[in-house]
């Protein structure tokens, strides 16, 4: 099993890999923010990405969906302290293919990680309920939340102008040296857009933004 560890806290990175190489597990890699867990999962391409929500520059869920898109394949388990249901539920609409406390014990953590290989969801028990729970008061709503909200949804100019080029069939980087801002920053902007249109990459961006007129193709 390969793993990648996106914290950005030091002593946790440590501890954390000193932990999984200890229990026979490589550690291909650390990251401190979403930005970089993005740029280290393409370039490694590990089993399973450790990731926290909470980091600067990028957190842990715009980080997921980012790299979803990119690599649809991946599997990326959300290591954190919260116990908010928001963090919960964006984190699994991001795409997440687990939800772990950090205050789980070494054995079932392990054991959380070996499902996860096997295809199988690793959500904390506790948070197990919550979920659960939300699930049941939506079905009793009755509208799904993205048909409910959909009419709501708006962007800022900034984020339509990289979906118009982005229609255009250009690369990030070709975007980046368009705008002559860098291809981070056209990133997490796009990781934004996929998030507040609740689609899960760019093309499905592009076709969600052309048919409701937001852009233009040519």
């Amino acid at each position: 099993m390969r793993v990648l560890l996106a914290d950005d806290h030091v002593l946790f990175l440590d501890g954390l890999r000193n932990l999984l190489t200890l229990h026979g597990v490589q550690v291909v890699g650390t990251a401190r923010n979403g930005l970089e867990a993005l740029e280290k999962t393409l370039q490694l391409r590990p089993d399973i990405v450790l990731m926290d929500i909470r980091m600067p520059d990028c957190d842990g869920v715009t980080a997921t969906r980012l790299i979803r898109a990119e690599w649809p394949e991946c599997k990326i388990i959300m290591l954190t302290t919260s116990t908010e249901e928001p963090d919960l539920l964006e984190a699994i609409r991001s795409g997440a293919s687990g939800y772990l406390l950090k205050s789980l014990e070494t054995g079932p953590f392990l054991t959380y990680l070996d499902g996860v290989m096997r295809g199988e969801a690793a959500i904390s028990r506790e948070l197990s309920r919550v979920l659960l729970k939300t699930v049941a008061r939506q079905e009793e709503i009755g509208l799904p939340e993205r048909e409910a909200s959909e009419e709501l949804v708006t962007l800022t100019a900034r984020q339509l102008e990289i979906l118009h080029l982005a229609a255009q069939e250009l690369t990030y980087k070709e975007i980046a040296e368009y705008l002559s801002v860098s291809e981070h920053t056209i990133k997490y902007h796009m990781g934004e857009v996929l998030q507040r249109l609740n689609v899960k990459n760019r093309q499905q961006a592009v076709a969600y933004a052309l048919n409701r007129g937001m852009i233009r193709r040519n």
